[in-house]
């Protein structure tokens, strides 16, 4: 058994319904974050305009605002958890180092606090799995149907 099964093996069984919890909140924020680009595209592409990327403004707002949307679904039901979150981890990294970089961490720009919770979240549920209140597990054990 490689390390990535032994680290799927042990979220599949160390599962709490805090944890369960935390994972829809978390699909749910980054959901109604998808929302907000796509009501707000000029935040967006104001905030991908002052970081080093501005050549591909357009794909990368279209890609960040499609991929929060159904990420945030897949996420908060759980399914293809770990899938989503992998489309998901390299906007986040790049919302911490590029686009929400600051000098210290501070309320005023909760942004950057946001982004850094939800990468550490994202990373967490990323070895953790999608847990038993979802479809990823429903499907898993109800096999039949």
């Amino acid at each position: 058994m490689n390390v990535v099964q032994k680290i799927e093996v042990w979220g599949d069984t160390h599962h709490t319904r805090f944890a369960e919890i935390v994972r829809i909140g978390l699909g749910l924020v980054i959901l109604a974050k998808g929302l907000y680009f796509i009501s707000d595209t000029d935040a967006l592409d104001g905030m991908i305009r002052n970081s080093r990327f501005e050549f591909v403004t357009f794909m990368l707002s279209h890609y960040v605002a499609t991929m929060h949307l159904v990420g945030g679904i897949l996420i908060t039901i759980g399914l293809l958890t770990r899938w989503a979150i992998a489309f998901q981890l390299p906007i986040l990294a790049g919302a911490i180092f590029f686009i929400n970089k600051i000098d210290s961490f501070s309320a005023i720009n909760s942004e950057f606090s946001l982004s850094v919770l939800v990468f550490l979240l994202l990373c967490f549920f990323f070895v953790y799995g999608s847990g038993q209140w979802s479809v990823d597990e429903y499907m898993k054990t109800h096999k039949e149907r």
